[in-house]
C-alpha cells in the first residue's frame, strides 16, 4: 500500500500536455505518483499560492499538480521547486499525523487515570484486546 511518503511528482499528465500561451506563459500539469489525501491537498495549494508560480491540486481529483512558467527555462528550476515543496508536504502531513495520534494517546492516559468506578472503566476499555 503506497503511503505518505511515497507522493512524489512522476510525469506530466498525458492529456494536458505543456501548451505555450499567448501571454507568454505556459502551462504545466505534473501528475503525482498517486492520490493523496484531500488534507494534504489543501496544504500543498495553501503553501504554494504564496509562491512566484502559484501550483494548486483540484481536491476532487487529488492527483495533478497544476502551475505555470513564463518561459521554457523555467520549467527545469519550477520543477525542482515543486518537488520539494512535495516532500515539504509529505513530512508537514506525517507531522501532523504524528501529533494527533500523541494527542489521542495523551487523552487516553488522562481518562485512565480517573478515579472511582468510571476510572476503573476506563481502565478496563483502554486494556481491551482486540487482535483475533
Amino acid at each position: 500500500m503506497e503511503g505518505i511518503s511515497d507522493i512524489k511528482i512522476i510525469g506530466v499528465d498525458e492529456k494536458r500536455p505543456p501548451r505555450i500561451q499567448k501571454e507568454p506563459y505556459i502551462d504545466l500539469c505534473f501528475r503525482l505518483s498517486h492520490k493523496a489525501p484531500v488534507d494534504w491537498c489543501h496544504d500543498f495549494s495553501d503553501h504554494q499560492s504564496k509562491v512566484a508560480y502559484p501550483a494548486s491540486i483540484d481536491t476532487n481529483e487529488c492527483l495533478y499538480i497544476e502551475t505555470w512558467v513564463r518561459s521554457q527555462d523555467e520549467i527545469v528550476p519550477h520543477l525542482q521547486s515543486l518537488k520539494k515543496a512535495v516532500a515539504d508536504c509529505n513530512a508537514r502531513y506525517i507531522a501532523k499525523i504524528e501529533a494527533s495520534a500523541r494527542d489521542r494517546d495523551g487523552e487516553l492516559d488522562a481518562l485512565t487515570k480517573e478515579t472511582g468506578l468510571q476510572g476503573q472503566l476506563n481502565r478496563i476499555i483502554a486494556d481491551l484486546d482486540f487482535s483475533d
